[in-house]
């Protein structure tokens, strides 16, 4: 498929802080690229640059096989992280405003945004002020002036920052959506294991540096770690420490790294020794795994790396 959207060595500085290390970046048309990493890995540095609003030290932004210009980033969608809508306003109103801005005369405008209320839930929230609706209602809003003009690229930075279970699944349908129409999508997101079964392709950074970028589902494939999952608590001193070590434990029981070679059905058995087990099965590593391992973290490291998202 046509890179549409790529970034080239992206570049950039802030005094002596090196932000973005040759950052490389391909978004083709139909599938759900993510831009992903903790906070401070440097993506919304790079979507200000993809947008024009900051100019890298080096390193070039190009769509559709030629430079990006202004003309083309003012025809994307884009839902930036921090929020802005004017609160005073209708919802309606709102809509068809940002519409016209993009050249729609008024009566598409009004077509457009009874369109996308009606996708995305609002219809009975027209008439209603910004300001009375919820925080995840907003959203839906800032989203849909992203798309009123309907833009073959559609950007998203952080869009589950804040949101529930029910508007996550609601914001991935709209996201998948839009790919299936054969157009362009990049989001940004630190939450890696919330956005692990959205992605197809992704790109992670870790402290400004591409670590891994690739088909997520080859990625995981072709990556030498397995992991037994089992549904009880699991004590360290019941296994062997050359062959599992353990990783997590929570309330649906604890997830252990297997060493190579080792035979998960041994592991199994010791844990079968000290408890009752129901539930198993070995698993490849999950995205936030992929990402200690590619950014040399310590493979227990998942406890580490939530604080830091936390941060």
């Amino acid at each position: 498929m046509p890179h549409a959207l790529r970034a080239r060595s992206i570049c950039q500085r802030f005094g002596d802080r090196v932000v973005l290390d040759e950052v490389d970046l391909e978004v083709p048309a139909g599938r759900v690229i993510g831009l992903l990493g903790p906070n401070g890995a440097g993506k919304s540095t790079l979507m200000r640059i993809l947008f024009g609003v900051l100019t890298p030290d080096s390193g070039t932004v190009e769509w559709r096989g030629r430079p990006a210009t202004e003309d083309d980033r003012r025809s994307w969608g884009y839902l930036p992280q921090e929020r802005g809508l004017y609160r005073d306003m209708r919802v309606a109103d709102l809509l068809i405003w940002i519409a016209r801005l993009h050249g729609l005369d008024k009566a598409t405008g009004r077509n457009r945004a009874q369109d996308l209320l009606d996708r995305l839930g609002l219809a009975d929230r027209a008439g209603d002020k910004i300001i009375d609706l919820s925080g995840g209602m907003a959203q839906r809003v800032q989203l849909a002036a992203a798309m009123v003009h309907e833009p073959d690229l559609l950007v998203l930075d952080e869009p589950f920052s804040g949101l529930d279970p029910v508007a996550v699944e609601f914001l991935s349908t709209v996201i998948v959506d839009h790919v299936a129409s054969g157009r362009n999508l990049l989001f940004s997101s630190h939450q890696l294991d919330l956005v692990e079964d959205l992605c197809e392709t992704i790109t992670l950074l870790d402290r400004g540096r591409v670590v891994l970028h690739g088909d997520l589902r080859e990625l995981k494939a072709t990556s030498p770690d397995r992991y037994l999952r089992v549904d009880v608590a699991v004590e360290e001193a019941w296994i062997d420490p050359g062959l599992a070590t353990v990783v997590a434990t929570n309330a649906s029981g604890t997830r252990l790294r297997l060493h190579p070679g080792a035979d998960p059905g041994v592991v199994l058995d010791a844990v079968r020794a000290r408890a009752a087990v129901s539930s198993f099965g070995v698993e490849a590593p999950s995205l936030s795994e992929l990402f200690l391992a590619a950014a040399g973290r310590p493979a227990d490291g998942a406890r580490a790396l939530e604080e830091e998202v936390v941060r």
